[in-house]
């Protein structure tokens, strides 16, 4: 996977001040986390292709003559303007285990589509933990067999590498069945004895005539 490179200038001070004078000049504070701690600050353009984007990135952090390999482990915005106000990084170590999140990326026609579901994605990202080699943009899904009314759920999923932290019973993907196929789906009818109706009120019901009395002898 191509990490997103950013060149990004050593800060030793901190506080407040420091920040919002970094921000003022366009430049966005930054900390990474991993085997060494570091401080610095990078233009917020830079950020643009690791930031704003759907797909899952890396980012190789250039410090003079230090490349350091990361993901990010948390953005903050102006809850005002949303401007972009600080990131976190989290240095990549071979072999050793992180927890992260990548979006899937849904492939093929399910079965039941084709018969007129409606194909309902319940989760977009999946949480994971796994190492740096193992790391993708997105987590491809194949879900061409999924027939009417049937899912595709957590437990279904198999990943190389991956462990997969979300609840093992949710819906990935689904294919519903539109209610217009519902109520075309003949059903048994069951016969039901209709009793006799009680006259309407006021009404007087008829008598059967009565039988001639039998002639005496």
């Amino acid at each position: 996977m191509k990490a997103i490179v950013i060149e990004g200038t050593l800060r030793s001070g901190s506080g407040k001040k420091l920040s919002n004078d970094l921000r003022k000049n366009e430049e966005v504070p930054c900390n990474i986390n991993g085997v060494e701690n570091y401080s610095f600050s990078a233009p917020v353009k830079s950020f643009k292709n690791l930031v704003y984007t759907p797909d899952f990135k890396t980012a190789t952090i250039k410090l003079g003559d230090k490349e350091i390999n990361c993901v990010i482990q948390e953005l903050q915005f102006n809850p005002v303007t949303d401007e972009l106000v600080h990131i976190d990084f989290l240095e990549l170590v071979a072999g050793k285990k992180l927890i992260v999140e990548i979006p899937l990326q849904l492939n093929g026609t399910p079965k039941g589509a084709k018969d007129g579901g409606k194909i309902t994605q319940r989760i977009k990202k999946l949480r994971v933990k796994t190492t740096p080699e193992k790391l993708v943009e997105r987590i491809q899904i194949n879900i061409g067999d999924i027939e009417l009314g049937k899912s595709i759920r957590v437990s279904d999923l198999k990943l190389d590498g991956m462990e997969i932290l979300n609840p093992t019973h949710f819906p990935v993907v689904s294919v519903l069945i539109p209610r217009a196929i519902k109520e075309e789906t003949p059903t048994a009818s069951v016969p039901v004895p209709v009793a006799a109706a009680a006259p309407a009120a006021g009404v007087v019901a008829p008598v059967a005539a009565a039988k001639p009395a039998a002639k005496k002898k």
